[in-house]
């Protein structure tokens, strides 16, 4: 048996793309819990703005684009000056896809690869080297996709980025040994411009093979992402999918 000390409950906690959509629902729902916030998106929404404005002892908020790493790092030195060490990451930075595959230009191909996979590993290594070097022990949750194991025509290099993700979570969990819990998040399709590539048509059928009878909402993915950081748990190198059982 291990006689590694638990990872604690995170305390202060990164959000990428945290200015709408599940993002914002995520850090509403992680301030809710007691937990100081950081949030960054390329542009920082009213509601961010808001929340930073009425508890500027817990939020932080910025513009930061997640693909150029010098403004993220300067970000991260803000947040721990303004919050404290940052011991959780949420990667939720996303950009969609909207074209069949063989019209997706090189451009857009290595754009959605810069953004849903090369930044979010690039953030989680600044972070993960700056809490080791403090002797924290912290959490990492990736949101990726049902996508990364369901295929869906319009979403090749999109999918392709997430399923990465998912794959780089397993091996970190193994890499770090313990030191920190590393997971994904999948949901699956939300009512949201994201999904509006599918059409009417195969989001009508998504629905029918769901169990529950309705695309994926915010609000039912928000509490998993905060028992992977802020409960006590084992759970490690795991992708919870969370559907409706769409994907069963």
């Amino acid at each position: 048996m291990s006689d590694s000390p638990l990872v604690p409950p995170s305390t202060v906690v990164l959000v990428s793309g945290g200015s709408r959509g599940l993002g914002l629902a995520i850090v509403t729902d992680l301030l809710d819990a007691g937990v100081r916030v950081a949030a960054f998106a390329r542009t920082v929404t009213p509601e961010l703005e808001k929340l930073a404005a009425e508890q500027p002892d817990r939020v932080h908020a910025g513009a930061v684009d997640v693909t150029d790493p010098a403004a993220t790092q300067a970000f991260v030195r803000e947040v721990e000056e303004r919050l404290g060490p940052i011991d959780g990451v949420v990667n939720n930075a996303a950009v969609g896809q909207d074209s069949l595959h063989v019209h997706t230009s090189t451009g857009d191909i290595a754009r959605i690869i810069e953004t849903n996979l090369t930044a979010p590993l690039q953030l989680t290594r600044l972070v993960i080297r700056r809490m080791l070097g403090k002797g924290l022990r912290g959490r990492i949750v990736n949101i990726t996709s049902i996508c990364a194991q369901r295929g869906f025509p319009g979403l090749v290099a999109y999918s392709a980025t997430k399923g990465g993700m998912d794959a780089a979570t397993r091996s970190l969990a193994r890499e770090l040994g313990g030191r920190m819990l590393v997971n994904s998040v999948a949901p699956g399709f939300f009512a949201s411009e994201m999904s509006a590539v599918l059409g009417s048509t195969q989001l009508d059928q998504i629905v029918r093979r769901t169990p529950t009878g309705h695309l994926t909402e915010p609000a039912e993915v928000v509490p998993v992402v905060r028992m992977l950081l802020c409960e006590q748990t084992n759970i490690n190198g795991q992708v919870i999918v969370v559907d409706g059982a769409a994907s069963v």
